[in-house]
Parts: structure tokens; sequence; C-alpha cells
């Protein structure tokens, strides 16, 4: 099998205003996706990853929704220059913040921009399950609502199974645990997806989590500052490891890389990802977002062991059969052999 997870031109069909600060992508790009993956842009000499909003099982077009970041460096270029018509670079959709099957009911608490997947798992729970969602939506003001229309006709079109509350800062300050509880209810045993900023995630699952939900219950992606401006990493516990190091590095043994079919050996440094040694053995292999996200960075192990730090991106199958992502992937076995496929 060779994933192909590289960068790809696709066009920008058209741009919607949501709010001031915030545009949703309308894309030429017949990319499969699961509702609540994001893609990862490369401009301006960086890398950004967006939730897609839209989703498959109810939009005929993918769409990525982008909140400008004072200062952020892709999200204004983007604000700023691009056009219908435009071609920009992105990664095929990846990522695990998605639905698991299961008939309980589905809670979302997301903040600003963490609207963005919630909007796309909402749409996809309504139209492919019986399940009830409800999402609350903390904003700063009413103007930096994203998607009130869209989420007034859910609820206008499943009374029943759908609420969105929302909660304007301005007005009555930041959620407190108080309002997590009160919203939460009796729906212990829904599964909880939480999106946003970090200290509103923090807040929310910590209310949760003393509301006697289960941690296995939560599924948070975390607006994460890379660089100067958000991405989208997904909450995944790191990989336990089988001796020292952030992942079970050894301390000793070597890091065979074979790319571009030939193959280098350099010794293993604990603490170092797959994708460090290879840099540091002067080697340029394909790597996106360095956090486990988008597997651009995809190389087959084919001697030893490698357990990853974070895994956002390969399903179960995929990590059975060798596969790792280089940048979270760490030796825990005396020698480790990795194929950058062709």
């Amino acid at each position: 099998m060779v994933r192909d997870h590289g960068f790809h031109p696709v066009r920008i069909k058209r741009i919607v205003q949501e709010t001031p600060d915030t545009r949703t992508y309308v894309l030429d790009a017949p990319f499969p996706y699961r509702a609540g993956q994001f893609l990862t842009v490369r401009a301006c000499g960086a890398l950004r990853s967006y939730s897609m909003s839209s989703s498959p099982d109810t939009d005929s077009e993918l769409m990525t929704t982008v909140k400008r970041v004072p200062g952020g460096l892709v999200s204004n270029w983007m604000h700023e220059h691009l056009e219908a018509g435009d071609v920009i670079e992105t990664t095929r959709p990846a990522g695990v913040f998605c639905l698991r099957e299961t008939s309980t009911p589905l809670l979302a608490l997301c903040g600003g921009s963490g609207i963005t997947p919630i909007l796309s798992l909402a749409k996809t729970a309504l139209a492919t399950t019986s399940r009830r969602v409800r999402v609350l939506a903390a904003n700063r003001d009413a103007d930096s609502v994203i998607f009130a229309a869209a989420l007034a006709e859910l609820a206008a079109r499943h009374p029943d199974r759908f609420e969105i509350r929302h909660h304007l800062d301005d007005l009555g300050g930041f959620v407190t645990d108080a309002q997590v509880r009160d919203f939460t209810g009796d729906d212990l045993d829904a599964d909880f997806y939480l999106c946003g900023p970090g200290p509103f995630m923090e807040l929310s699952e910590n209310a949760l989590l003393a509301h006697g939900v289960d941690s296995g219950q939560i599924f948070a992606e975390r607006f994460t500052p890379t660089a100067d401006e958000p991405t989208a990493v997904a909450n995944t516990l790191p990989a336990e490891g089988k001796a020292e190091g952030k992942a079970g590095g050894k301390t000793d043994g070597t890091v065979s890389i074979v790319l571009a079919g030939k193959r280098h050996t350099v010794p293993q440094h604990p603490g170092e990802t797959l994708l460090e040694s290879a840099r540091r053995a002067g080697l340029f292999p394909p790597f996106s977002c360095a956090s486990g996200n988008c597997a651009t960075c995809i190389a087959h192990v084919t001697e030893g062991e490698a357990k990853m730090r974070v895994n956002n991106a390969l399903d179960d199958d995929e990590v059975a059969e060798g596969w790792v992502l280089t940048c979270q992937g760490e030796p825990v076995t005396p020698h480790v052999t990795v194929v950058y496929e062709n």
C-alpha cells in the first residue's frame, strides 16, 4: 500500500464571508473525507491545518473555514490575497476527530472557530443516525458567531434532535463550570466533542470529568498555536514506551532510513523521532505538520519497532501493517529500518 499524503493543487471555487474575520473556502477537491477531519495548507513557506465545515454526507462540495488570527501568517494571507479561481496547495484530509458508531447523544462544546469541525460532525450525525445532537457554542459577541444561519437551519429542520445554545462573552462573561454542568444535564452517557482555544478546552474537560463523565467519552481537538496561529491537533494520549525517552526510545542502537532507494544508517539518540534521525543524517524526507496530523511523513517500518507519541492520521489497520508517522515514531528496538515510498 502506498498512501498519497503529498500536497495537491486545489482550486478555490468560491469564498463565503461568514463573519468579519472568518471565511469559508469552497474547494474544487474530489478528496474523500470523514466529518470532523482537516486538511493542511502550504503557503508563505509555512504549513497550517484547517478543519472542514462541510460534511461528506450532506454537502456536495468540500469546504474549509479559516478565521483570521492577529499576526497569523497564513490566515491573514488567505484572507487578504485569495480569490475565487486561485489555486492553493493542500494535503488530502486527515485526522481522527470523527464520529464513532454509537446511538448515544452527541454533545459538543466549542469556542470561536472551534465550531468548524463540530458543524461537520453535527450534519453527519443528523443525516446518518438517529442520535440527538446538542451544541454549546461560545463566542466573543454576536458579530463573531460563525455559522449562525446554518445552525439555526439545523435546529429548524431537526427540532426534536438538534439544540444549539449560544454563549456570548460580552453579555455573560466566559463560560463557567456551572454552565458546562447545566448544559450537560443528565446526558452523562453521551459522547462529548470539544474544540476551541486552550483555556476553554481545559475548563470544559475538567468540568465534564468533575460532573462524572468518563474520560473515554470525551474527544477533544485543540486549536494549538503552530508558530503564529492555531492549527488543528486532536487529543490523543502518547504511546506507551518500553524504555527511556518520550515514547520509549532506546539509548543505543541504529536507525536505517531508506529514502529514494538509498539506505542511510545513523546511531539512535534517546528521545529522538525517526524524522529527527533522518534530518540529523542530512536527509530531507517529506514532512508537513510535525504533530502527527497530516501523514505527509508516513513511512513503512520493515525491521524493528517504533511507537508513535501521537497518531491522528493512520487507522489501526495501517499501524498493524507497519506504517508509522515518522515525526512521532521513536525506536523501541535496538535497530529500526523505515522505508519512505517513492
